[in-house]
């Protein structure tokens, strides 16, 4: 009696039911198989470069982990049976319901057995499609299961069935948060869904049923599949640690490929879960891969981080861009390419452009390389130099391709701090303070500038003075506008694309030498912490920094050593089946001949006669020096140093000042650095630290790092003057020169 209940009742509620979904299209019977496919969105961004090749993958959504589409043939075959077998036999015999299933689950229920229900894959995607289909904690109301047997009719008439099963794996939720099979697929097993062997489709097949089931019991159903599949070859035993195992595994991290920072910045830009990008994937990988192998040639030298930048010179496209140098790093997520950190001698080609364009200066002109003092409103300036006596008179080829610094203060003394500060934001490059602010130390790249600004800067000397955006989106031609005047641009890229300008600091045979047009400068910042080197070839510019995200300094790493190495293998790589041709000079540049003389009393100068290129205006054909200049600012000098007894005056140390901080040059080699000693008197004798130095009114020292006291003496060893300066650099013991390593400023 109680079974005929149950029946009547069921009857009743099957057409209150039918009656209720016939009147009520389900949203899933409306929507087409394209319309949900296109709706589909990966909780990814799958970044790519612009030819369309997959660079980076990176998780934006962390509600879900949903993977991207997957059609139907690039699904394995085994998953594919494996699924129809153990969820829908008569999947491509029904047309949405399978009522022999409907039969058995109704008489199974009027006798309390238990059976599997008669949902249909079909069904099933309805659910997933129609919110109002979904099930809840207490299951399905009989209102939702016969709406989706309406809907999945519906479904039928206008899918195929290829359709039908493609949208149900790409949409079933699995375990956790893994939704579709690509999602599952990668996280379970480590590998895309077209190779999934029988065991893992088992696998995957008895997650369908019970996602969040225990591993012993998903093993037990994923054993049941594979029977029906394989019969009695299926190895049940081996399957139960494999389930324990692949439960547990998570094989697909939240980032993954070769253009981490690229691809944060670019998310928000993904359009259906993918972005196209301007990077060339070759590029990406080679840069990536070379300063990775040069950076773990300097780990002894206190090196692990570098960034690299690769940009078009013409349309400002991004072609390279690797921001750190990624598990050699303790601060892989920073992003070197925009972090901002101190230039160096990188700043010095936009200062002599802008004493070019101003016609201040020429590259022929003459300009004192020696010790000098300059007085600021924070004290003595004392730019330091190297060799043994200075270089004395060279021209500003020479000072510009050997990266002399007291020739670039000089040189800003001329063009003043705040003109050369608002020529290097015109040039992108957003410092904040005034150049007040920085004084004449900005002639030495005292500022900060990201690699990404500092690249483009040296972008528009290679375009002739125009300045533009970059980009990493596929864009239109952008307008551009003038930074800088196009001669003295011109001008400046010859000189660094001149190696025997280079060649009194790099040698002739520097590896920034290249046997295509290229111009090169590097730099290094204060204490070694930062090393750049940066140029341009015909089509490409290159933009390279090493050192350490942290700020710590670098150990004996050279202008030639850091960064340079790196830049050079990037420019071959470029140019290896791409020739660069030399600029032709712009309108109103002209070429002479130049000599450079020196009257008796002063030494030879040391660059021969040559063809120089001129603003048209400013050139002349001889340039020579009288006299030796008196050193700058020597007086000023000596007032410092009022507080001294009367009777010292006739005896006194000019140069340096009393408490003097003196800074290495990490450019040049330390043994090759000296600070000029001058002195005021007769029969003098120098010492450093007590230790006896020369005789005279003048010497040339060799600094290291310390605290040194400096004395002038009588030939009887009485001190008659004394200073005391500081030496700062990075990377070295506090020891004489003899045992000092090499320091650079």
């Amino acid at each position: 009696m109680a079974g005929l209940q149950r029946v009547a009742t069921s009857t009743f509620s099957f057409f209150a039911a039918l009656f209720i979904a016939a009147h009520a299209i389900p949203v899933s019977a409306r929507t087409t198989f394209d319309a949900v496919k296109a709706a589909h969105r990966s909780s990814d961004v799958q970044v790519t470069d612009a030819r369309g090749e997959l660079l980076h993958r990176l998780r934006t959504d962390t509600t879900v982990r949903r993977g991207v589409w997957v059609a139907l043939a690039d699904i394995s075959p085994a998953l594919r049976s494996a699924l129809v077998l153990s969820e829908d036999k008569r999947f491509y015999e029904h047309s949405g319901v399978d009522w022999q299933a409907v039969s058995a689950a109704a008489w199974a229920n009027l006798w309390n057995k238990k059976t599997r229900g008669a949902s249909t894959i079909t069904m099933q995607l309805a659910g997933l499609l129609d919110a109002d289909l979904q099930r809840d904690a207490g299951g399905r109301t009989v209102v939702q299961k016969f709406g989706q047997t309406v809907s999945a009719q519906r479904l039928e008439s206008s899918w195929r069935k290829d359709q039908i099963l493609e949208a149900y794996l790409n949409l079933v939720p699995f375990r956790g948060e893994l939704v579709g099979i690509d999602a599952l697929s990668r996280t379970l097993f480590g590998k895309a869904a077209h190779g999934l062997d029988y065991r893992e489709a088992a696998v995957t097949a008895a997650l369908v049923r019970a996602p969040n089931a225990a591993a012993q019991r998903v093993a037990q159903r994923a054993c049941h599949v594979l029977t029906s599949v394989q019969g009695n070859s299926a190895d049940c035993e081996a399957l139960d640690m494999f389930t324990s195992a692949a439960l547990q595994r998570r094989d697909y991290p939240a980032s993954e490929g070769i253009a981490p920072h690229v691809a944060r910045q670019v998310a928000l830009q993904a359009k259906g879960g993918s972005v196209r990008t301007t990077l060339h994937a070759p590029l990406q990988r080679f840069a990536m891969e070379t300063l990775q192998r040069h950076l773990r040639e300097l780990r002894q030298r206190n090196v692990e981080d570098g960034a690299v930048l690769v940009l078009d010179n013409a349309s400002g496209a991004v072609l390279a861009w690797v921001g750190s140098s990624g598990e050699l790093s303790q601060a892989g997520e920073v992003d070197g390419v925009s972090a901002l950190r101190q230039p160096g001698s990188t700043l010095k080609p936009f200062l002599y452009a802008q004493a070019l364009a101003e016609r201040r200066l020429t590259a022929a002109s003459l300009i004192e390389d020696s010790g000098t003092q300059i007085q600021t409103a924070g004290g003595l300036y004392i730019p330091q130099n190297y060799d043994h006596q200075f270089k004395g008179w060279v021209s500003v080829r020479t000072a510009l391709g050997a990266s002399l610094n007291v020739p670039a203060v000089r040189t800003l003394v001329m063009v003043t701090p705040d003109a050369f500060h608002k020529q290097l934001r015109k040039l992108g490059l957003p410092l904040l303070e005034t150049g007040d602010y920085f004084g004449y130390s900005l002639a030495l790249g005292s500022a900060e500038v990201s690699l990404l600004n500092l690249a483009n800067a040296y972008r528009t000397l290679a375009n002739g003075g125009r300045w533009s955006t970059t980009t990493l989106l596929p864009r239109g031609k952008t307008a551009s506008q003038a930074a800088l005047d196009p001669g003295a641009a011109f001008i400046v890229g010859d000189i660094l694309s001149d190696g025997m300008a280079r060649a009194r600091t790099f040698g002739s045979d520097s590896l920034l030498a290249t046997r295509f047009w290229t111009a090169v400068k590097t730099g290094t910042s204060k204490d070694m912490r930062d090393n750049w080197a940066v140029g341009w070839s015909q089509r490409y510019t290159v933009g390279v920094w090493v050192g350490n995200a942290s700020g710590a300094p670098m150990w004996d790493v050279s202008g030639t050593s850091g960064a340079a190495p790196v830049w050079a293998s990037i420019m071959q790589f470029l140019h290896s089946a791409v020739p660069s041709a030399a600029p032709r000079p712009p309108a109103g540049v002209v070429a002479a001949t130049v000599e450079f003389a020196a009257a008796t009393q002063s030494p030879a100068l040391a660059e021969a006669r040559r063809t120089e290129w001129f603003l048209a205006g400013t050139q002349q054909p001889s340039f020579a020096m009288n006299s030796e200049a008196p050193h700058a600012y020597s007086a000023g000098a000596a007032t410092q140093k009022g507080s001294k007894k009367s009777a010292q005056l006739h005896a006194r140390i000019v140069a340096p000042a009393d408490r003097t901080i003196i800074a290495l040059d990490p450019d040049i080699p330390p043994s090759r650095q000296r600070l000029s000693l001058q002195a005021n008197g007769t029969n003098l004798r120098w010492r450093v630290d007590a230790k006896l130095l020369a005789s005279g009114n003048s010497a040339q020292w060799q600094p290291w790092p310390g605290r040194h006291t400096i004395q002038i003496t009588d030939p009887q060893g009485h001190v008659l003057d004394a200073v005391r300066v500081e030496v700062r650099g990075a990377g070295v013991r506090t020891v004489p020169p003899k045992q000092a390593r090499a320091v650079t400023f």
